[in-house]
């Protein structure tokens, strides 16, 4: 178990965490949600030890570990990709080196010499030592989540160097994977992982031992993995029983249930406060007043604090009519020196589908769509779009082409109509850029400001033919949300590279897959596409990942700790955890009932409810406190 305890953290006068609290569980499998911002890899951060936070701690067991993958670029070097992946496991290198250097030590002493017979007894602890480690599994057990991942056999010998930025994020992914720490942390995991990849790590991580925490804006992701949800907002650290959609439910109760109760004590104070005003003046009444007046001081305040953040709002243009062939590719090949990408493609696009194209990373999807767009061009072959075609392309770091010199107003004016410009305020009203902020320059953006910044400057554009390359990274879910809910009621075309099962589900009817076999066609919906390639054996789920074997001499010491510890102390922990669930328990049914529009009429069971309200919450730091203390003595 791993306690986050009242950690605070402010940014000048921004607070990102005030006194916020959790108890991470060894097998917990975590999502961690809130708006961008809000402080979700901050935590995470915190949690890694990269980050303090400005008071309260984390207590976790001395022998716990922690593996964090985070959202932005990691570089793994230039040594071959299995040697990289094989480093995650210190422990096996460590004695390999040492019994290297043993077999040196025999191989230059005599037989007869006592440097020899000690050489012979480390060898023999060494072996030992690897046999324990189960050595000879390695190669297996690293070549199988390299391939989940998505990398090939012939891949393994390739340098680090050769890969891009998310299959480098791959690499980092694996290493975390094989090490098998205590807790697993991935900020945004499936940004850069295909269908089939995601698919296996969602496996992989259902069946894995340890506690797992997610930051994700992929809501399928989340409610197939997670069996609780971290939210943060506003300094708050909120805890859920539940996936992200028990969360959704949840929430909108408990903030229906605050707001009633909010407005019930209002109405109260404001009744209250009527008396005070309206007998303030009168002697016979003064003692009534001064009663009030010290109910009223002592009244704690019900805040509702809203965590509307704000919401894009927008629809696209209407299309104009177009032919009936929207896209006609025929025949395109594209290859990079020695490397086919896309050999002899062909397919069309009708006015009104909606299709999606996906495919492994590497297929040549991205590719593709520079071809289609213009900003590449094909070896051979040609695409070819219909009469009165007008298409506008959303590349896959379509961000990463903003002037960062120029404010956010400056840049969405960039090369539109005059007509167009008219409306730039309003649309980048709609996309959270109000006020002031249309005036901050593009460089100090996050990754999601320029992402949406980016879309904003292609719905500037007149078009019936969207071209969109995974123009949901980056966003996050309510985002996504008003996003597909723009594409749904578009009355024109699109095409868009994606692997976003909940993004792509109810807006597509059509999906390419592209592969080194060429194109095939699939009626439905990407979820219809899964299942038709689970059947056909494609989509490959992770075995339960093997347990970590710990270091050699520390899993020794850890037995001779284990043998030490008493029955009796074992239980009373798992005792004191039952007393603190069913204490939570009970501590939330009190506070529902106490936010009953009918609560504050309730008299003296309202007080009786109040005191048994606090007298429980004190219980429970006490039990937090007993929990902390046995723990403790259980680690010594």
């Amino acid at each position: 178990m791993i306690e986050i305890k009242n950690i605070s953290l402010a940014f000048g006068a921004r607070k990102i965490f005030d006194c916020a609290s959790a108890v991470i569980n060894k097998h917990d499998k975590i999502g961690l949600v809130g708006s961008n911002g809000a402080g979700k890899s901050t935590l995470l951060k915190i949690l890694a030890g990269i980050e303090s936070a400005d008071s309260g701690e984390i207590a976790k067991p001395r022998y716990a570990t922690v593996g964090y993958l985070p959202q932005e670029a990691l570089v793994s070097g230039s040594r071959p990709l299995y040697e990289e992946a094989e480093s995650a496991f210190e422990d096996v290198i460590t004695a390999r080196q040492e019994l290297e250097a043993v077999n040196e030590v025999l191989a230059t002493s005599e037989t007869n010499s006592q440097e020899y017979v000690d050489a012979l007894e480390v060898m023999g602890e060494l072996q030992h030592r690897l046999e324990d480690l189960q050595e000879s599994k390695l190669r297996s057990r690293v070549e199988t989540v390299l391939q989940g991942l998505g990398f090939k056999m012939s891949d393994m010998a390739r340098p680090c160097s050769e890969f891009s930025g998310g299959w480098q994020m791959r690499i980092a992914l694996a290493k975390i994977l094989l090490r098998s720490p205590s807790l697993i942390m991935l900020d945004e995991p499936t940004n850069h992982l295909d269908i089939e990849s995601v698919a296996w790590l969602e496996s992989y991580l259902q069946n894995y031992s340890g506690a797992v925490i997610i930051v994700s804006h992929d809501k399928t992701f989340l409610d197939t993995l997670t069996l609780r949800t971290f939210h943060v907002s506003k300094g708050r650290l909120d805890v859920y029983a539940g996936n992200f959609e028990f969360y959704l439910n949840e929430s909108a109760k408990r903030l229906e249930v605050l707001q009633k109760a909010a407005a019930n004590q209002q109405r109260a104070i404001a009744k209250i406060e009527r008396f005070i005003e309206r007998f303030r003046s009168k002697n016979t009444k003064a003692a009534q007043v001064q009663s009030r007046i010290k109910a009223l001081d002592k009244i704690e305040r019900i805040e509702v604090e809203d965590d509307y953040d704000g919401e894009i709002n927008f629809t696209f243009p209407e299309a104009k009519r177009c032919g009936q062939v929207v896209l006609d590719i025929r025949n395109v090949s594209k290859s990079f020196e020695t490397n086919k990408v896309l050999d002899n493609i062909s397919f069309k696009i009708e006015r009104g589908e909606r299709v999606a194209l996906v495919g492994v990373n590497g297929a040549g999807k991205s590719t593709l769509a520079k071809i289609i767009s213009g900003e590449l061009s094909a070896d051979s072959g040609e695409t070819a779009l219909g009469t009165n075609v007008e298409m506008s392309f959303f590349a896959q770091h379509q961000s990463d082409r903003l002037n960062k010199n120029n404010d956010v107003l400056t840049e969405a004016s960039a090369d539109i109509s005059f007509e167009r410009k008219t409306k730039v305020r309003g649309l980048l009203g709609s996309f959270l850029f109000s006020g002031d902020d249309v005036f901050k320059s593009v460089g100090v953006l996050s990754g999601g400001e320029k992402n949406r910044l980016a879309l904003a400057k292609m719905l500037l554009k007149d078009f019936n033919f969207l071209l969109l390359d995974e123009p949901t990274n980056h966003l996050d879910i309510n985002s996504k949300k008003v996003l597909q809910n723009a594409l749904a009621s578009f009355g024109g075309t699109y095409l868009i590279v994606s692997h976003d099962r909940d993004f792509l589900d109810p807006i597509v009817d059509r999906v390419i897959e592209l592969s080194q076999n060429g194109v095939r066609f699939f009626e439905g919906n990407l979820s219809d596409y899964v299942e038709r390639i689970k059947a056909e054996g494609k989509i490959v789920c992770a075995s339960k990942p093997q347990a970590k074997v710990s270091d050699y001499k520390l899993r020794k010491k850890q037995q001779a700790m284990e043998r030490q510890e008493l029955s009796r102390k074992k239980k009373a922990v798992a005792m004191v955890e039952e007393k603190i669930l069913v204490a939570e328990e009970e501590l939330a049914k009190i506070e529902a009932e106490m936010a009953s529009p009918d609560f504050f009429k309730k008299g003296t069971q309202c007080a009786s409810t109040t005191e048994n309200y606090n007298s429980l919450k004190a219980e429970l730091q006490q039990l937090y406190s007993q929990w902390e203390q046995l723990s403790s003595e259980l680690e010594q």
